[in-house]
């Protein structure tokens, strides 16, 4: 957006001529204005965040830069004290959790799949006979350190085989008929009270469904993009212009309209900070890669990430699961055991402040296909890594026996709620009874998952 449209009396509004966006800006403006009287009468009576978006007044931020259009600006004062930084990682598509964490030679498996079983001889050993697929090997030193932990059989309440159903309910934190609508990791963030800009991220071109709700997360997609566009040349005299003119305001607006600016001038000395991209530093190539590189610099630079969310998918392997040797998901997992393994290695010392959890809306039939792959079933497995994790495998497993599964499928012994009630009580220092504010109507049990 062209900044130097924002006033008419800037000297390159005759120069540069009216754009679409100046169009915009000057329409919503009028209407601003012609609403002003019932505005006054809202405010008369205190300022809310539902009145003040009721009177129209979001798009002073909203106009300052591409970037934070898409914020709504954080509501959040500074300062407070932080417990540490909850990372989820949603693998979307339905992991197939019976080759991630496998049970070692267990003959039920191998009957079932005799073409795409990982063999005991090729897993990385995890205890309580279960090893971890070899793709896995860059987190070898997290297994070691006991900072890697696993839990089978994890599942939504609802034996469903639609996607969209299955990441409904789990970024909702609720069952698949529950009337809760924000995303539960929104509520963690309204639990957690006041934070700074960055409190509650999301890193990529999408909102996560899980992050939805009232208290208005940062969407960026990466550091050198959440920056105020001004005119070529002039671009920190701008944001400089812009400062002035929300510092001092008696208003909401004006304070937060000051810490999303500020959040971008942050924003771009950390990005100025970084010498090398993340391919050198470890990282796979792609969007994975670039998130994760992004999420440490902030985590590094103690930014207040109190939780922040990516997103990888590809796991929908109806074809060519493949081999330990070749095939989607060893390509897959490989791309997250070298990201996870980079962005913990990038983190230091941070990492005990850190924890990350990985998700996917369900797991895989225990029967192959006439692919080669595995069609959509219900238990699967869930990954814990960082600071305070127990590692090892943990929750109930009651093998693959005809008489445990579920219709065909790994029954859901796990519920995902425990899984990331454990986690948020463990990370963040939620109470039980905060926790269940989280997810509504459940009573966790607690899996042991951190220490």
């Amino acid at each position: 957006m062209n900044l130097s449209s924002l006033h008419p009396d800037c000297p390159d509004w005759q120069r540069l001529g009216p754009t679409p966006a100046d169009a915009a800006v000057r329409a919503q403006a009028a209407a601003v204005a012609g609403e002003s009287d019932e505005r006054r009468e809202k405010w008369s009576h205190g300022f809310t965040r539902r009145r003040l978006l009721a009177g129209g007044l979001g798009v002073g931020v909203a106009a300052v830069a591409d970037q934070l259009v898409t914020t709504r600006i954080s509501w959040a004062a500074p300062g407070a004290e932080s417990t540490g930084t909850l990372v989820v990682i949603f693998l979307r598509g339905g992991m197939d959790g019976l080759s991630v964490l496998v049970p070692a030679d267990d003959p039920q498996l191998l009957k079932a799949r005799p073409g795409i079983a990982v063999r005991g001889a090729s897993l990385i050993e995890f205890g309580r006979d279960f090893g971890l697929h070899p793709a896995m090997a860059p987190l070898t030193p997290l297994i070691a350190a006991g900072r890697l932990a696993a839990v089978p059989a994890v599942s939504t309440p609802d034996l469903t085989r639609s996607h969209f159903q299955a990441q409904d309910c789990l970024e909702r934190g609720g069952a698949a008929r529950s009337s809760v609508q924000s995303g539960w990791l929104d509520r963690v963030i309204a639990q957690l009270g006041p934070g700074t800009t960055f409190r509650g991220l999301g890193i990529g071109a999408r909102m996560t469904r899980s992050l939805l709700g009232p208290t208005n997360p940062v969407m960026l997609t990466s550091l050198k993009d959440f920056s105020v566009k001004g005119i070529d040349g002039v671009a920190p005299q701008t944001l400089k212009a812009l400062e002035t003119l929300y510092t001092g305001i008696d208003h909401p607006l004006g304070v937060q309209g000051l810490a999303a600016l500020q959040a971008s001038a942050k924003a771009q000395s950390y990005q100025q900070a970084i010498q090398t991209a993340p391919k050198d530093r470890g990282y796979p190539d792609g969007e994975f890669g670039a998130s994760l590189a992004t999420l440490a610099q902030l985590i590094r630079n103690k930014a207040g990430v109190r939780v922040a969310a990516v997103d990888l998918g590809g796991w929908d392997m109806h074809t060519d699961i493949g081999t330990v040797e070749n095939g989607d998901l060893t390509r897959s997992l490989k791309t997250v055991a070298e990201g996870l393994a980079a962005f913990t290695a990038e983190l230091g010392p941070e990492l005990d402040n850190t924890t990350v959890v990985t998700m996917s809306e369900f797991g895989r039939r225990v029967e192959q296909n006439g692919n080669s792959g595995a069609d959509h079933g219900h238990g699967g497995v869930a990954l814990v890594l960082g600071g305070r994790v127990k590692g090892g495998v943990h929750g109930r497993w009651e093998g693959l026996s005809p008489k445990v599964l579920d219709q065909g499928d790994v029954p859901g012994t796990n519920d995902y709620r425990d899984v990331l009630s454990d986690v948020v009580m463990g990370r963040l220092g939620l109470s039980e009874a905060q926790a269940g504010k989280v997810f509504p109507g459940w009573k966790p049990k607690p899996l042991g998952l951190m220490g």
